[in-house]
């Protein structure tokens, strides 16, 4: 079922008015570029134990087994995706004047992709690797992956710059974060669970300090019906293509 067209234009009636937005996402967003979620139905955590391999002490204590059986897969993934109506949808809304950041919980380096200019990267990035000894960062397409794991000139092992279990989230960008969602005046929430801390209270705070909240998810969260303004259930690319859409027919602009 798809959101009516009377949810969808009180969501893009709010955008228009925004000048301040922030958008929150999560893997929902990238399903529909063939990168399936971590958590989930269908998730990769439904595959592989994220303790026995996406934790820091796993990846200390057996870095060629972590690298083999996850950062290959998911590094070959994301190679090849690209940015889906979503994705896009969000960088039109900051060409429109509205939105100013992306802080995404994805690893995929799509919102750069699709041209959003401003994109925290709550979890790191699986577009660059990092040395684990000199910290050195490279470029993934650089690097050769015909020894795993791959070492650096320094002699230490390389690794994907994201955040693992056991790992903290950089202070800086949290404390960004905050003081972005306190001070938007709308906040597109799209495809996160809202059950990952500290994400997920982010929309709390910017609830808290007078933002509309757009919640784009496929089924409810703790969001729906408690935070959210406006939730729209269905596919992350479909409704923000709408969303688009009315906002544009709202400012006069064609697509």
């Amino acid at each position: 079922m798809q959101p009516s067209q009377t949810l969808i234009e009180q969501a893009a009636a709010a955008c228009a008015r925004g000048t301040k937005g922030v958008a929150l996402t999560g893997a929902g967003i990238s399903v529909e570029s063939g990168i399936p979620p971590f958590r989930g139905k269908g998730g990769l955590w439904e595959k592989i134990d994220p303790m026995k391999y996406a934790h820091i002490d796993a990846l200390v204590s057996n870095p060629a087994e972590v690298w083999e059986v996850l950062f290959r897969g998911i590094g070959e993934l994301l190679t090849t995706a690209t940015p889906n109506a979503g994705h896009l949808g969000l960088q039109r809304l900051e060409q429109m004047g509205i939105l100013q950041t992306v802080i995404t919980q994805n690893v995929d380096g799509l919102h750069q992709k699709a041209g959003s200019s401003d994109v925290i990267e709550f979890h790191g990035t699986h577009a660059v690797l990092r040395c684990m000894g000199c910290h050195v960062r490279s470029d993934w397409q650089a690097i050769t992956l015909d020894r795993i794991p791959p070492v650096c000139p320094c002699g230490a092992y390389l690794r994907p710059d994201v955040v693992m279990f056991g790992e903290p989230i950089d202070v800086g960008l949290l404390r960004r974060s905050q003081i972005l969602s306190a001070n938007c005046d709308v906040m597109l929430v799209v495809g996160t669970s809202a059950t990952v801390e500290p994400a997920a209270y982010l929309p709390l705070i910017a609830k808290d300090r007078g933002a509309f909240i757009i919640e784009i998810n496929p089924e409810p969260t703790p969001l729906t019906d408690r935070v959210s303004d406006v939730t729209l259930l269905g596919p992350a690319g479909e409704v923000m293509e709408r969303i688009v859409a009315a906002v544009a027919n709202i400012q006069g602009r064609s697509l």
